[in-house]
């Protein structure tokens, strides 16, 4: 028997997840404003490679065997009435609410538009850029300006490509120099030109970019890997900026329930969790989530479940792509170090698929 309405917002890693753990006990309804699932691990790739233009997207159709998936752009949370208002005015009714909204990324691992086809040719403009490019400059050398330096370089051998890095040491937000040091040594023995401690800015002219010192760099095309941020500008449209922090993110307590809200929860990218925000982190906030839903659903009764805390995870794994066969792998161990792995590990694991099947199996479909 399907016990209470719950009301999933935003369709990502941790969405998906926590709607088909609750998919036999509640009516789930999952609101996405995308016609389909956006494997964005896979984004920065498709950005560059043709033949993986619509791999980042699947369809939503085989996750839910019992809820409903609605497109559609959520605009408020009456916490009042208990209702979910979309941008058509529907008012979806719920007794447990989660913002799984996540993150907005630079391009091109953005997903532009609200169909597969829109978000489809958006890819393939930029595969058309990188491929008519001379000069193509990155800012920013976090895992995401490593990655897709990389890729741009394999496909494109005989174009410049510049890494431009504000810090010292690339990967720098990772814990380990090392794994900057091994990033570093494979761009430029690949030919990427990598400048650190190169802040960059837009120039005056078109085409031209400044770094800290005042020197100029021409790039016909530019990509900017400097950070995501929370989407959560509706909450503070809606009058729920008191839910976020300094940062934009959802605070939630221990049982990732927004603070002072007990049927409304958030998971994923969009809160305020201490840790790293990737896919594997979002899917254990999830079931967690899922878990203390099923006991808020369920409170009376000799078979009630007891509530989880949820502990933040601090040894995840990391891994850097360098193209589909190569990259270096990060594991947190005791005592605050980091382990990294060569490019063996970070193919079998991630570079080669990218997840792909994995998260295919996840929605439903074969690898």
């Amino acid at each position: 028997m399907l016990d209470g309405e719950v009301i999933v917002i935003g369709g990502g890693y941790g969405g998906i997840r926590l709607a088909k753990q609750l998919d036999e006990v509640a009516r789930v309804t999952l609101v996405d404003r995308k016609e389909v699932f956006f494997h964005r691990i896979a984004a920065l790739r498709a950005g560059v490679h043709e033949d993986w233009t619509t791999t980042p997207f699947i369809p939503y159709d085989r996750l839910l065997r019992n809820g409903r998936v609605v497109v559609g752009k959520a605009i408020d949370i009456d916490t009042g009435a208990r209702q979910v208002r979309l941008a058509t005015g529907e008012r979806l009714p719920y007794d447990v609410v989660v913002i799984a909204t996540g993150a907005d990324y630079p391009e091109p691992a953005r997903f532009l538009g609200t169909t597969m086809d829109e978000a489809a040719k958006t890819f393939t403009a930029h595969q058309e850029k990188i491929a008519d490019a001379e000069h193509v400059l990155i800012a920013g050398g976090g895992p995401g300006g490593v990655e897709l330096a990389a890729e741009i370089r394999l496909a494109r051998p005989e174009a410049r490509v510049t890494l431009a890095h504000a810090g010292s040491v690339l990967l720098n937000s990772m814990g380990s120099k090392w794994a900057g040091r091994r990033a570093l040594s494979w761009l430029e023995s690949h030919d990427v030109e990598v400048r650190l401690d190169s802040f960059i800015s837009p120039g005056a002219d078109f085409d031209t970019y400044r770094d800290g010192r005042g020197n100029i760099i021409e790039a016909d095309l530019s990509f900017w890997a400097n950070g995501t941020t929370p989407n959560t500008l509706w909450l503070r449209l809606a009058g729920h900026g008191d839910w976020l922090n300094g940062s934009g993110q959802v605070k939630v307590d221990r049982m990732l329930r927004v603070e002072g809200r007990l049927d409304v929860f958030a998971v994923g990218d969009v809160n305020d969790v201490s840790e790293l925000k990737v896919s594997p982190v979002a899917i254990a906030q999830a079931d967690i989530a899922a878990h203390n839903i099923r006991a808020y659903l369920g409170s009376s009764g000799r078979h009630r479940k007891e509530p989880r805390f949820y502990r933040p995870i601090q040894r995840t794994p990391l891994i850097v792509p360098f193209g589909a066969a190569d990259g270096l792998t990060l594991i947190p161990v005791p005592g605050g170090e980091t382990a990294v792995l060569g490019g063996r590990t970070a193919t079998l694991a991630k570079a080669k698929t990218l997840m792909t099947p994995y998260i295919r199996k996840q929605l439903g479909y074969s690898a």
